[in-house]
């Protein structure tokens, strides 16, 4: 892996073999660094990409500042990191969310924020896509209009959510397996239930309670909203202990808060942190939009 600093200092990557190099600025002890002279609307090169994947594993989010991409071109740095992932989520008309598809509160009727938004499971903590076989490698929000406060998106750290268990309790979780699945999750955060359709094209799916990171090797709990019940418990005990873990994982010694900013093109492993919105800031009055864009990651193990 290159070598890239937790301080304000450059790398040796280029982007396109120009100079002077990207240099990364730790954010937070808890996870998050700056990625300071690439203009992400342009193509990078392989060595780029390679240089910024390692400060993603380092880091687990990545922050691009001051960044004016349109939807095509976040697709496009999207796409350096894997293939972007489907959505089986529905706006209000019915039909489906497009590839790089737009999260606000901006009702789609009267064209005004509001505090009800079509779908509001992402103020519940989660990890993208854990209702699929292969759930998410990273998901990636570029900030168009953000609130004059607040609105923030909370992060937090499985690893060291999973590093504060006693060694008894990870024996106990060591092989336990979660179910999840997009009914769950839309039963679980109070929205329109999933539909016949959607219950076919994301069927239940299994996954370890406590995951390996693939690339680092760390273990981290992999908990949240999508989750259904544990195998083999009963379901109000498993409810109860995913219910406990995820409050002390969830603690804010564990947690990065990201304040946004108009600009901003944010980048999070999906594969060692939950996160959720944050609805501190007056919804009725101010709009929050964000274009997103997935990619698919692996098979937790």
């Amino acid at each position: 892996m290159n070598e890239l600093s937790s301080s304000a200092t450059s790398s040796t990557a280029t982007q396109g073999g120009a100079m002077p190099p990207f240099s990364v600025t730790r954010l937070d002890p808890v996870a998050g660094a700056e990625i300071h002279g690439i203009d992400l609307s342009k193509p990078i090169t392989p060595e780029v990409r390679d240089a910024i994947l390692d400060a993603f594993v380092e880091h687990h989010i990545l922050v691009f500042r001051d960044q004016d991409l349109t939807k095509d071109e976040q697709q496009a740095f999207t796409e350096n990191f894997g293939e972007l992932e489907q959505h089986v989520g529905r706006l209000a008309d019915g039909s489906r969310y497009p590839i790089v598809h737009t999260v606000t509160n901006i009702d789609a009727e009267t064209g005004k924020p509001t505090p009800t938004p079509n779908t509001h499971g992402n103020y519940f903590w989660h990890t993208d896509k854990s209702y699929h076989a292969v759930p998410s490698l990273t998901t990636l929000l570029h900030a168009k209009v953000v609130p004059p406060e607040g609105g923030d998106t909370l992060f937090a750290n499985m690893h060291m959510g999973y590093d504060a268990l006693s060694e008894e309790e990870k024996r106990a979780l060591s092989g336990l397996r979660a179910v999840h699945s997009w009914e769950a999750s839309r039963r679980n955060t109070g929205n329109t239930p999933a539909t016949e359709e959607q219950k076919r094209e994301r069927p239940p799916v299994v996954h370890p309670v406590v995951r390996t990171h693939p690339v680092s090797g760390r273990k981290s709990l992999y908990l949240g909203m999508h989750i259904s019940h544990v195998e083999g418990m009963p379901e109000a005990e498993g409810k109860a202990m995913l219910d406990d873990l995820l409050e002390r994982a969830t603690v804010p010694a564990n947690v990065y808060r990201h304040k946004w900013k108009v600009g901003d093109l944010v980048m999070w492993d999906n594969r060692c942190l939950l996160h959720r919105a944050d609805r501190n800031f007056d919804m009725s009055a101010h709009a929050r939009v964000l274009h997103r864009t997935v990619v698919i990651g692996t098979v937790p193990v």
